[in-house]
C-alpha cells in the first residue's frame, strides 16, 4: 500500500455527480435549448476555465460564467441540506487510517464547498489535506490539483493513490505521476482510461479491500 490517498469529492466520495447532471439539464432547458446528453460527462470534474470553454462548446448561445454559476448555486443549495455518500466511504477512510495513510480531498470545488460537505458527512477529520482546483492555476484534467495535494502531504506524487471518477479527473491524476484508482460513476471506463489506471472498482470498500491485500503494491 502506498503512502497517501487523495481523493476526489463530486461522484467519489458523495452522489453529487447526478445532481450536477440534472441541473445542466434544466438549466439548458430554460434557456431554451435542448440538452446535449454528452455534455453533463463532459464537464464532469472540469473547473475554471477549462469547463467554461466546455460550456461554449456545448452550448454556445449562453454566457457561460451565468450558466455555470446558476448550476453551482442550485446544487450547492441542494447539498446545504444533504450530502449522499458513496457506497464504501466510511469503510475506506477507516481502513486507510488504519493502515497510518495519510489523507487529501483535491476537488474542483472552492474549499468553503468542500469542507461544508464533509462536515455535513461528518467525515472532515480523516483528511489532512484539502486542495480545491479554485486555488492552483489549471484545473483538472491539468495536474496542479494533485500535485498541490501530494506537496501538502509532504510526498512524492509517485506514493500516492489518486481515486476519481471522471475522465478529467483521472487524466489529471496520470499526468500528476500518481497511481490512479478508477470508481466509475456516471462515466464507465474505456480503453483509454484502462491504460490510465492502477485499478477499477465499483465501490470504495472494493478498493480498500484490493489495495490492503498483501499481493497489492
Amino acid at each position: 500500500m502506498l503512502k497517501g490517498c487523495i481523493f476526489d469529492m463530486d461522484g467519489l466520495l458523495f452522489d453529487t455527480e447526478r445532481l450536477y447532471r440534472d441541473t445542466w439539464i434544466i438549466l439548458a432547458e430554460e434557456a431554451g435549448l435542448t440538452p446535449d446528453p454528452a455534455f453533463p460527462k463532459a464537464v464532469c470534474g472540469s473547473s475554471g476555465e477549462h469547463m467554461l470553454n466546455i460550456i461554449r462548446t456545448y452550448y454556445p448561445e449562453v454566457d457561460p460564467v451565468h450558466f455555470q454559476q446558476e448550476c453551482l448555486q442550485r446544487v450547492d443549495a441542494q447539498l446545504e441540506r444533504e450530502v449522499p455518500c458513496k457506497p464504501g466511504l466510511f469503510e475506506i477512510l477507516e481502513g486507510m487510517r488504519s493502515c497510518g495513510v495519510r489523507m487529501a480531498v483535491a476537488s474542483s470545488n472552492p474549499v468553503p464547498a468542500i469542507r461544508r460537505n464533509l462536515d455535513n458527512a461528518g467525515i472532515t477529520d480523516y483528511f489532512d489535506v484539502i486542495v480545491s482546483g479554485v486555488d492552483v492555476p489549471a484545473g483538472k484534467p491539468a495536474p496542479d490539483v494533485f500535485l498541490a495535494a501530494a506537496d501538502r502531504l509532504g510526498l512524492e506524487p509517485a506514493a500516492c493513490y489518486v481515486f476519481e471518477d471522471s475522465t478529467n479527473g483521472i487524466k489529471a491524476g496520470h499526468a500528476a505521476g500518481c497511481k490512479v484508482i478508477m470508481i466509475p460513476d456516471l462515466t464507465e471506463p474505456n480503453d483509454d482510461l484502462r491504460r490510465l489506471c492502477t485499478g477499477i472498482y465499483p465501490t470504495l470498500a472494493d478498493a480498500f479491500r484490493a489495495l490492503s491485500a498483501p499481493s497489492a503494491e
